[in-house]
């Protein structure tokens, strides 16, 4: 596991995401994507700036087929913002940093 990322699975999300206590971000990822191993660096160093605000965890499409069907998973990366267990952002493909920046603050409010 990614320091400050948490690993999510089909049976852990409602758990862990749904019923969290603060914003959650959900990178759906896979292994062989390339563009998800360029921003997973990219998502660390927000976890790592941003991690006591919101939680940041990532789900593997490959592994998990459920959850991602469920939001209208269609490409990947995509990453998922939700608070109070509704989706409150969405955001697909490799985006620059500052892009992610905003929309965790516009997230939280900030």
């Amino acid at each position: 596991m990614a320091s400050g990322v948490l690993e999510i699975d089909d049976g852990s999300f409602e758990k862990e995401v749904l019923q969290a206590d603060k914003p959650v971000m959900v990178d759906f990822w896979a292994p062989w994507c390339g563009p998800c191993k360029a921003i997973g660096p990219v998502v660390e160093d927000l976890a790592g700036a941003f991690g006591d605000q919101i939680k940041f965890s990532k789900c593997n499409v490959d592994d998990n087929p459920v959850t991602p069907v469920k939001y209208g998973i269609k490409a990947i990366p995509t990453l998922i913002f939700f608070k109070d267990g509704k989706v409150a952002e969405q955001i697909t493909g490799m985006v620059a940093k500052s892009k992610l920046e905003d929309t965790i603050r516009k997230v939280l409010g900030t």
